[in-house]
């Protein structure tokens, strides 16, 4: 315990009190006191979050006050609730606290750029909590935590206990509640550890653009020459693959900021899928899974703890967290140059677009807000057509301002730092799902490696019609037929007709963009 250190400005007074605990006094608590904690047989700490084994986006509730109402983008992600129910459920996790016999406090940086950074405070009930956000926020000095003072956002994770559902504006016993003005987020009916890190995302979507500073839904790496690269990506499009490349350092997985200053990563770790992970396929996560290191509802052998990264039957969404510095090319600080870089991911399971196109400043806008990727129905549905997914600038659940916001300062920051943007298909070339294949992994490498190098922008180009992309005729080590996805279908009828149902499908997601500066983006989408 802290000495001297208390809770009692929040009205939590709990018997034992631990503030910032290393990974091996949080093992220690963990197993003697969590029923669900196991050691892998790699030395990481296996644990369950319960009943919710992912976000609960539907229970995610903002306070609408004077303060901030007018910048909150509203709506089915934007959620409002009042001030007087999130006062109740405040106070529920407050009650709560006080029930237990000890509380895990958690202090931590969020952001690698000091001028700009925050300091965060976590309050949990659960070791498990406590590592997670050890693991995912940045980790302060002994002299740093004495001096921390008053944090700039407290969380509250109550999570084991339940919202009252028969409070004003629940649905459920789960309630994930952020109140601007009064800097706390509170957790209730969800142990779900996801939760509390993109909580702490949402906060820097609605602080960093006010100060003219793009907050990023995206991993970043840095090549030898110190050239940044930024990787844009919906689920499944291979945004943490691309990223991880063994000649370029790691500046982070998931989230970062773009300020006048160049990059910095908001976070201290990654967390990772582990869902079918290999040593063979993703090194780099699989030897980041030891001691220090948090495994959520994995499978394991009940009398070797060996892991089976391929079970799914707790939840297909297994994940890892662990510290930064367990990934073994990392830049540290985790803070880079103005991207010379950015890579829009899709897996594109039409086949209709490019395995790579250069995009405008204009365009980048219009795909950003389009977050197109297409995932592919399961098999039990008896269909085969894939179903085109939007999500406004790669991470709609978590973006606190109107999304042109965020276009804008990508548009600026594009311009004035002259940075080059490509769509980059990792889904299916030549056809559809069921004519088309997949493009190869060693392709999208190949065309990756020659936009680092340079290479690729060099190259003659030449429109695709419809989408009115440009594309490249040539890449080095790419076969050349692949390149353009209207000479490459066999059945030029059928892409024909698939490329009108793909931009009718970008052109109603788009309609949902009303502001004038939306409207004309839309004609640098496609084009019937």
């Amino acid at each position: 315990m802290t000495p001297s250190f208390t809770l009692k400005e929040y009205g939590i007074q709990p018997k034992k009190l631990y503030r910032n605990l290393s990974p091996a006094q949080l093992y220690s608590k963990a197993l003697r006191y969590d029923l669900s904690a196991v050691i892998s047989d790699k030395g990481a700490l296996i644990l369950s979050s319960g009943e919710k084994t992912g976000r609960s986006p539907d229970d995610k509730r903002i306070v609408k006050e004077p303060q901030t109402q007018d910048d909150i983008w509203w709506g089915d992600i934007n959620i409002p609730m009042d001030v007087h129910t999130f006062g109740i459920n405040r106070q529920r996790a407050i009650d709560y606290f006080n029930t237990r016999t000890r509380i895990y406090v958690v202090d931590g940086f969020v952001g690698w750029d000091k001028k700009t950074r925050l300091k965060a405070r976590v309050i949990c009930t659960r070791p498990y909590h406590a590592l997670f956000m050890h693991n995912m926020m940045i980790r302060p000095t002994e002299e740093e935590l004495k001096s921390f003072g008053k944090p700039d956002y407290v969380l509250y994770n109550a999570g084991e206990f339940t919202a009252n559902q028969y409070t004003s504006f629940m649905k459920s016993k789960t309630s994930i509640d952020l109140s601007l003005k009064d800097r706390e987020f509170v957790i209730l009916g969800t142990q779900y550890a996801g939760e509390m890190k993109k909580g702490i995302f949402s906060i820097i979507n609605y602080i960093m653009p006010k100060q003219g500073i793009l907050s990023m839904h995206c991993s970043a790496n840095e090549g030898k020459n110190g050239d940044v690269s930024l990787f844009f990506g919906l689920s499944g499009t291979g945004k943490t693959t691309l990223s991880a490349d063994g000649s370029r350092l790691l500046i982070g997985d998931d989230e970062h900021c773009w300020s006048d200053d160049g990059i910095f990563n908001v976070e201290g770790g990654c967390y990772a899928k582990v869902v079918g992970l290999s040593k063979e396929k993703e090194p780099e996560i699989f030897n980041s899974i030891k001691f220090g290191t948090v495994l959520e509802n994995v499978v394991f052998d009940k009398r070797s703890h060996a892991v089976d990264y391929n079970d799914t039957s707790i939840t297909e969404n297994t994940r890892a967290a662990y510290p930064i510095e367990f990934i073994h090319q990392i830049k540290k600080p985790c803070v880079g140059d103005h991207p010379k870089n950015i890579i829009f991911l899709t897996c594109d399971a039409f086949g209709v677009l490019p395995p790579v196109s250069r995009l405008s400043a204009q365009q980048a806008m219009y795909h950003f807000l389009s977050g197109y990727t297409a995932k592919i129905p399961g098999t039990e549905m008896g269909v085969s057509e894939p179903i085109a997914t939007f999500s406004t600038c790669f991470g709609a659940a978590f973006m606190m301002l109107h999304p042109t916001q965020y276009a804008t300062l990508l548009e600026q920051k594009i311009n004035k730092h002259k940075t080059n943007v490509w769509l980059v298909n990792t889904g299916w070339i030549g056809g559809g799902l069921k004519e088309g294949k997949r493009i190869s992994l060693s392709n999208t490498r190949a065309i990756i490696d020659a936009i680092h190098d340079g290479s690729l922008a060099k190259e003659s180009f030449e429109k695709l019609p419809v989408f009115d992309l440009d594309i490249p005729k040539t890449c080095n080590r790419v076969p050349n037929n692949i390149l353009n996805p209207s000479v490459f279908w066999k059945n030029q009828e059928e892409y024909w007709k698939t490329t009108k149902k793909l931009a009718l499908l970008f052109i109603k997601n788009f309609k949902q963009y009303q502001t004038n500066k939306a409207r004309n983006l839309a004609k640098y989408g496609p084009k019937i």
